[in-house]
């Protein structure tokens, strides 16, 4: 009661309590200030919401002290939220006059929504605890909110995630054996430390590009399986969602997962378990912590601050500097299971079609609808604001969301360090009663995200909860500007930018990724990218990025479906130009019209690869940077390339120095072919660049075509159903021109784009000739051929059966002969041209 009237008497002392100079107003807070104190420097605030409330009513009274503006300043210190900082549209600054909300001392003052936890003490005897453990486990009381012991997921000793205790050691994760849809129930190998407890006992399952948390309902035991039932919704969910399911494959293993969340997984030190009947707190503490003197941490709350106006009043020229948020909860998973569709969105509801299609998408084979998590501090609905020079830590989701209606806001040279999701969300995604393949076009365009500003932030170790999600990631965004950001150490994408998988115009466009740099991505999730964008984005360009270094990810769907850009489902109208990969691992995948690729890979100018990321002003962030996870490799491109070496006074080459340079860059699987003064290196080859030039040097008076990725491929197990692969093959290269002719050269290529739709035949003539794999590259008008067939067979006697009782292969063959001529030095008649082999 006493603690009411000091609030209450503290709110109606206004502008004669307040300091000001130069009519700037000042409201200062201290953790150790009291809420009867005027709110000066040398008698500060207790509480940031009262002098939020100080400064709403000078504004409300149009007091001449806040002419150029009010500054709360915080001094350092922690102060712990007990409930959400809500910032309204009273709280309003003008351009003139501005609210500004800061750190007195740089980062100093920290907004925690967590407890801390004390009294540790050695624990006893504790039922179910593995012997291992025994003697080497402390406990702690929980705390308490009221009468009820508070729920969490995470903690944190000396500021350090520990992890809450599972059933394998490290990062190792073991295999479901089956899913059955039908009776939504998973088959699993018996755990070593056995089933005793099962309550609030959950799973962990790894699935192509997202995860799934589900509570387990019962475990049945049969010799050394055990099946799985789990609570609804998740069961639901989970069993009827088609994308992304289990994954079941015998080539590269059926979906990771692990189980957690009971006392008899907790066998390793930096392990925890909440005994919530008991009320009790178990870790087994790592090397050098001292429980007795140390800082643990739970978070309490889900979202910290919430910046939140209307369409019509929305919050204005709110600046928040210098802060740092830490120990945010979310507990949906919790209460829920998480199924998440993609990007961290979790499933409401989503099953597959009978019958395919809706009016909107005609091969629409599955519907959805999603949730958004919790952020640790959330904007709806605020224009010209900005978060500058903050520190976003210790998150159990998004570390910072504008979701709707914000536009011209700044996000600028923050740090996000230990979020458990996305670090940066912005944009509307899907609303829960909207399906998200619906193209996003509202009535009311203010409701739509637009020419937000994030630049210059550190972003490492993010979504190391939930590992679908990403480091930055945006909805349907109009005019964002996402530069300079440095990216590294996230389970999945780096930047993913629009939503809808739609050709569809939509609220979309103008859009812009530059300079950015992602490194060390993709830890544990595939069908990934750098950078990743959906749907149609009019105006929207995507350049002078650097990527690099992509995890090999242990537990990957398919080891291979992993890229430096890709463009999914619907995308349009971007211009993807100058971005530095270290090899051209791209995808486009059921991309609309309008895109336009130019110049990517490694050969762009070393500038670009120097000048993405930080800007030096920012560049002192770095320090907080994560280290890389030393039990990661560095994934590097399987595709092949071919590079040609061409002696310009028609000699011969010397194969043995031409592999002897092969050696020397270290390029995998290498072969060397040859026709009179043309020398073809095929390998997997990561720096085509760095080989032309010591080609050259070696070489001189030689000039080097690089044949980056083939713009047409047959794959054996894609197009013949897996029948008929074999272990070993040769390759046999076959060099021509086009013809001169532009637009013959255009048509060539467009047969070649359509061929597996409307020449259909043709896959099937190669099928039954049993190629495993055929590949076209192109470098001006000279095309690359290399057909692969299994070893020691004879091309000419395969190749007749792709003929055979084929006559549209006939047909095939003639139309293309217009297309095709020799090369130099070929005679009148020739078109395709053998190389042989040299380097054997």
């Amino acid at each position: 009661m006493y603690n009411s009237i000091k609030r209450f008497f503290c709110t109606i002392a206004i502008c004669s309590l307040i300091g000001f100079s130069g009519f700037s107003a000042e409201i200062w807070v201290s953790p150790t200030g009291s809420d009867v104190n005027p709110g000066t420097k040398e008698k500060p605030l207790a509480h940031i919401d009262i002098a939020l409330r100080k400064a709403r009513e000078l504004r409300r009274l149009a007091d001449p002290s806040i002419a150029k503006g009010i500054t709360i300043y915080l001094k350092s210190g922690l102060y712990q939220l007990e409930e959400t900082l809500f910032i309204r549209p009273e709280d309003s600054g003008t351009p003139s006059s501005p609210t500004i909300i800061q750190s007195a001392s740089e980062n100093k003052a920290i907004l925690s929504g967590g407890m801390q936890v004390k009294g540790w003490r050695k624990a006893g005897d504790v039922a179910g605890l593995p012997a291992a453990a025994a003697g080497k486990v402390w406990e702690a009381e929980a705390p308490l909110i009221g009468d009820e012991i508070l729920n969490f997921r995470q903690l944190w000793v000396n500021n350090s995630k520990a992890v809450r205790s599972k059933n394998t050691q490290g990062d190792l994760m073991e295999r479901i054996l089956s899913w059955n849809k039908k009776d939504e129930t998973c088959w699993i190998p018996k755990p070593k430390a056995g089933l005793s407890n099962i309550k609030g006992m959950e799973m962990f399952i790894h699935q192509w590009w997202a995860i799934a948390i589900l509570r387990v309902k019962a475990a049945e035991v049969k010799g050394d399986s055990v099946k799985l039932s789990f609570y609804q919704p998740e069961s639901r969910v989970q069993s009827e969602h088609p994308w992304p399911a289990p994954w079941i494959s015998k080539e590269t293993g059926n979906s990771a997962f692990f189980l957690s969340n009971a006392i008899q997984f907790l066998d390793e030190p930096g392990e925890w378990y909440l005994d919530r009947r008991s009320a009790k707190i178990y870790y087994w503490p790592r090397q050098g912590e001292i429980m007795s003197s140390a800082d643990v941490r739970v978070p309490a709350l889900e979202t910290l601050v919430r910046m939140q106006g209307t369409i019509d009043r929305p919050v204005s020229n709110v600046f928040v500097k210098g802060i740092s948020f830490q120990h945010a909860t979310w507990l949906y998973p919790s209460k829920n299971g998480l199924v998440p569709h993609q990007a961290g969105m979790y499933i409401l509801d989503a099953y597959k079609l009978k019958i395919p299609g809706t009016p909107e998408k005609k091969s629409l084979e599955n519907q959805a609808w999603v949730g958004r998590p919790a952020s640790a501090v959330e904007v709806s609905y605020a224009n010209n604001t900005a978060f500058e020079n903050c520190r976003f830590e210790h998150t159990a989701s998004t570390g910072l969301d504008y979701k709707v209606g914000t536009n011209n806001n700044k996000i600028v040279g923050n740090l996000f360090k230990d979020i458990g999701g996305t670090a940066i969300l912005v944009g509307k995604f899907s609303d829960e009663a909207q399906e998200v393949h619906l193209p996003y076009n509202p009535a009311d365009e203010r409701e739509v995200c637009s020419n937000e500003l994030i630049s210059n932030n550190l972003i490492t170790d993010a979504t190391n909860e939930d590992w679908g999600c990403v480091g930055i990631g945006t909805g349907f965004v109009r005019g964002i500007k996402i530069h300079h950001n440095d990216i590294s150490e996230v389970s999945y994408s780096g930047i993913s930018m629009g939503w809808g998988w739609t050709k569809a115009i939509n609220a979309m466009r103008d859009n812009s990724i530059i300079a950015n740099r992602i490194v060390r991505y993709g830890k544990h999730m595939y069908d990934v990218a750098g950078i990743y964008t959906l749907s149609a984005q009019p105006g929207s360009v995507i350049t002078e990025n650097c990527v690099d270094s992509i995890y090999k990810a242990p537990y990957a769907h398919d080891p291979n479906h992993w890229f430096y850009l890709y463009t999914d489902e619907g995308s349009s109208y971007f211009s993807v130009k100058n971005n530095w990969t270290t090899t051209d691992k791209y995808l486009q995948n059921a991309n609309g019209p309008g895109n336009v690729w130019e110049n990517n890979g490694p050969q762009v100018a070393d500038s670009v690869r120097l000048n993405a990321g930080l800007e030096k002003n920012y560049q002192y962030l770095l320090k907080d940077k994560s280290k890389a996870t030393s039990s990661r490799e560095i994934n590097h491109s399987e595709r092949f390339k071919v590079v040609e070496l061409i002696d310009d006074a028609g000699n011969a080459h010397n194969t043995a120095k031409i592999k002897a340079l092969c050696q020397k860059n270290e390029i995998a699987g290498v072969e060397i072919h040859r026709w009179k003064n043309h020398s073809v290196i095929y390998g997997r080859i990561e720096n085509p660049e760095s080989l032309r030039r010591e080609l050259l040097a070696a070489f001189p008076g030689n000039s080097v075509k690089i044949y980056n990725a083939p713009f047409y491929e047959f794959n054996r197990k894609k197009s013949c159903g897996g029948n008929g692969i074999v272990k070993e093959w040769d390759n046999i290269f076959l060099t021509a021109n086009l013809v001169k002719d532009s637009l013959l050269q255009k048509e060539y290529l467009d047969y070649h784009a359509t061929q597996f739709k409307k020449w259909p035949e043709v896959s099937q003539g190669f099928c039954n000739a049993q190629f495993q794999q055929l590949l076209i590259f192109k470098n001006g008008p000279q095309l690359m051929l290399v057909i692969s067939i299994p070893k020691g067979e004879s091309l000419d006697k395969l190749n007749l059966k792709t003929t055979e009782n084929n006559p549209r292969v006939e047909e095939w063959n003639r139309v293309m002969s217009k297309y095709q001529e020799g090369i130099p030095g070929t005679k009148p008649d020739e078109t395709w041209v053998f190389l042989e082999r040299t380097d054997k």
